[in-house]
């Protein structure tokens, strides 16, 4: 039973908040019963499973904890063991988008339809705390790979200028791209794809979220394949 909050084990789990640290690693940490499970359930051996009052009492957990209320299970896992990029009828490839809020949600979208998403340098690492908690355990379950990876039909998400997305022909394999939260798509990268689609809205804001256009763009082609 882990007493100390200076305990090695827990001192790699601080370490771990660190970018650096888990690319050097090749491990992460995930907070809370809930994702711990997910891992679990995805296959994954972790490194270190720390549980409130079996492993580790609760004080103990509570000085590594980031979240509001202390968690009571934490986890180790390690990187290599997510699952690599593959090709998938729809892909979601993100251009610096930085916000690991974002990240997680396009993540959990990416999983609700079946997705693969690819990130570009400058994208948030979907391993970090915020982003792992906002994709509600589909962090396990999405095959993760690079930009340019991304197989199928380029179709660049703008917030103006381009064809409406449901006029937009997707293909048998889509790559939905999109942009940073403020500055979109650079202008080299938009015409590097096939095609430029705008998601139309009659309402006075400017543009939409990307987490928002994202999940749109998914349950497009979802709703014409049911179709």
């Amino acid at each position: 039973m882990i007493t100390s909050a200076a305990n090695p084990r827990l001192k790699l789990v601080r370490r771990l908040a660190s970018r650096s640290q888990r690319a050097r690693l090749g491990l992460f940490v995930v907070e809370g019963e809930d994702l711990v499970q997910a891992g679990l359930d995805a296959g994954l051996e972790p490194v270190e499973l720390l549980l409130a009052g079996e492993t580790i009492t609760e004080d103990a957990l509570a000085s590594v904890t980031a979240l509001p209320h202390p968690a009571r299970a934490v986890a180790v896992f390690r990187r290599a063991d997510l699952q690599a990029y593959r090709p998938a009828p729809a892909t979601l490839a993100l251009w610096h988008v930085a916000d690991p809020g974002n990240v997680g949600t396009l993540l959990r979208s990416a999983d609700a339809f079946g997705a693969s998403v690819c990130l570009s340098v400058g994208c948030a690492d979907p391993t970090g705390a915020k982003a792992a908690r906002a994709s509600a355990g589909a962090l396990f379950r999405v095959p993760v790979g690079r930009f340019e990876e991304a197989v199928g039909r380029r179709v660049a998400l703008v917030a103006r200028g381009g064809e409406p997305l449901g006029d937009v022909e997707l293909g048998d394999a889509v790559v939905f791209v999109l942009g940073a939260e403020r500055k979109g798509l650079p202008d080299d990268v938009a015409a590097a794809c096939d095609v430029l689609a705008t998601i139309e809205t009659p309402g006075p804001a400017e543009s939409l979220n990307v987490a928002a256009a994202g999940a749109i763009a998914l349950y497009e082609r979802s709703r014409r394949r049911r179709g």
